[in-house]
This record gives structure tokens, C-alpha cells and sequence, in this order.
């Protein structure tokens, strides 16, 4: 696998210490080389508006988490959130409080190009309606530094669906790129079935992943799992993010998903965010914590 940018480079280019994890995503092809250099940061799962034992520091980790990138030496092209923005709630008027908060809070990031999505805490129990008043639509693209961006919705279907009529979206899109186009797709669920008895997976996700497969320069992002996990199908990398709320154990490893304790010892083990560098064609992860003070 070629190493697209090394381990100090990447590091100094943070700022901060980290681990890396995988780069040479990408074959890479002409076009790609041309590509110019970028650098985004990912952030998943901050739940604002949760209470409870397993983070009884909940009302500062989103802000620590912000502080933390807004410390990074070099600050990113773009920040994308990958959903469950807030914490779900029966009470219309206060889903809407959370995400008005949650909007304010994120609003003190340095960097101003933020993209972001919903989970299914945002959006499921009213199909996405008070989440599009804030943040406007659940799935879109864009384009930078010559990769194209899938933003994917596959949780205002309470049924974790994109639905056919996103699928013929997508495959609309899809159709005006060149085959050699570098596609990098952000979604909040995984498109593959990761551990469908825990809702960690999206029923139709296949038919998505079919229609990317004829394309050989795709990788996924994603949340949902509050952990770091990395998988292929194909030629097509999946890489989750770790949350910032609290973590949940391994798929399948217990009988029942739950979150995992807190430990007063080490009171942000297993939250953090990811940068990612795409360099030549390449792309590399570096995963960082959420520190305590």
C-alpha cells in the first residue's frame, strides 16, 4: 500500500497527537493525481441534550470538542458532522431547543464550511422535518478539490431506508461522474449489514453500495456505532467514527447494545473525532481524543 503522507507530516499538519490509521485509499489514476491536497475533520454522535451515567460530563463535551479543533495548527478545508447531532425526545419544542443549541455551540468552530447530517435521534420520529429547518437538506453533494461528496440520509425513514426515491437520486448522480471521479461518501448508519439485530445497518444500504461498485476510487464515512471500525466491500473502504458522547462496545461482542461505563479513571476513553488528509490521490485517518481538560 503506498504511503500518501507519513505519520510526523501528518501529525505536524495537526497539531496535535493522534493515531493514524490507514492511507492509500485511493488507486491512484491520473486524474486523481492532479487532484490538489485537502485536509476535513469528521465529527459523529454528540447527542446534546443527554443526560446520564454514562457521560455526566455531557454538557461540555461538545464544547471541549470544539475547542479542541479550533486548536488544531492547521485548520481544515471543511468539518463534517455525521449525525445524531442531539439526543432524541418525544417533545417537538425541545428537539428544536437542542438543535438551536447544538447550532449555537458548533457555531465557535474557527472554520465556517461545516457540513452536516442527521441521525436518527435528529430526525426519525418527525421524518427530518425540524432538523431541514436548521440545517436544511438531509442528502446532498458537493464538490472539493476535485472529490466529489455524497451526503446520504438513511434515517428520516424510521424503517432505516434510504427509500427508493433517494436510490434513483443517487444513481443520477452517479451517472454524470467519470469512472475515474474520486467519490467520498458521508452517511450515518453503515451501508453494509455490520449488525443488523442492533440497527447497524440500513436495509436498502446494498443497493447503494451496488450502485457506487462500478467506481474505483469510493470511500464511506460514517457514524452511529460510537466507535472506530473499519470495513470493505469490494474495493469500497467504510471507516466509523468514534462518538462524542459515549462509547458502545464491539458489534456482536454482548447480547444487548448499552453503553459503556463511564470510568472516573479515564473519563473520555473511547470518544474522540477523525481528521483526514487526502494527499496524491491518497488519504489518511488520524484519530484524535477528546481530552479531559
Amino acid at each position: 500500500m503506498k504511503q500518501g503522507i507519513d505519520r510526523r507530516e501528518f501529525l505536524k499538519l495537526a497539531g496535535v497527537g493522534g493515531a493514524v490509521f490507514a492511507s492509500g485509499l485511493y488507486p491512484l489514476s491520473a486524474q486523481a493525481q492532479a487532484a490538489d491536497d485537502f485536509f476535513f475533520v469528521q465529527l459523529s454522535d454528540t447527542h446534546w441534550g443527554f443526560q446520564g451515567p454514562p457521560n455526566p460530563d455531557a454538557k461540555v463535551t461538545l464544547k471541549k470538542a470544539v475547542a479542541a479543533v479550533n486548536s488544531l495548527d492547521q485548520q481544515p478545508d471543511f468539518i463534517v458532522f455525521t449525525g445524531d447531532l442531539t439526543h432524541t425526545t418525544d417533545d417537538p419544542a425541545v428537539r428544536r431547543q437542542r438543535l438551536a443549541e447544538f447550532r449555537d455551540i458548533v457555531g465557535e468552530l474557527k472554520v465556517k464550511n461545516v457540513r452536516f447530517m442527521p441521525g436518527e435521534h435528529d430526525a426519525s420520529l418527525d421524518k427530518g422535518a425540524a432538523y431541514q429547518e436548521f440545517f436544511g437538506k438531509t442528502h446532498y453533494t458537493f464538490d472539493h478539490k476535485g472529490v466529489h461528496f455524497i451526503v446520504l440520509d438513511n434515517v428520516s425513514d424510521p424503517g432505516a431506508s434510504l427509500g427508493e426515491e433517494q436510490l434513483a437520486w443517487l444513481a443520477a448522480d452517479l451517472k454524470q461522474l467519470a469512472a475515474s471521479q474520486r467519490i467520498v461518501v458521508f452517511t450515518h448508519r453503515p451501508l453494509f449489514d455490520l449488525a443488523p439485530d442492533w440497527d447497524w445497518a440500513t436495509k436498502d444500504g446494498a443497493k447503494a453500495v451496488s450502485l457506487l461498485m462500478p467506481y474505483p476510487n469510493v470511500t464511506v464515512f460514517y457514524g452511529h456505532i460510537h466507535q472506530e471500525n473499519h470495513h470493505t466491500t469490494g474495493h469500497i473502504a467504510h471507516h466509523a467514527a468514534k462518538s462524542l458522547i459515549f462509547p458502545l462496545p464491539a458489534p456482536g461482542s454482548q447480547p444487548k447494545r448499552a453503553p459503556i461505563a463511564w470510568n472516573a479513571a479515564e473519563p473520555y476513553k473511547g470518544l474522540g473525532f477523525r481528521g483526514v488528509s487526502s494527499k496524491k490521490a491518497d488519504l489518511a485517518l488520524v484519530e484524535f481524543p477528546v481530552q479531559k481538560a
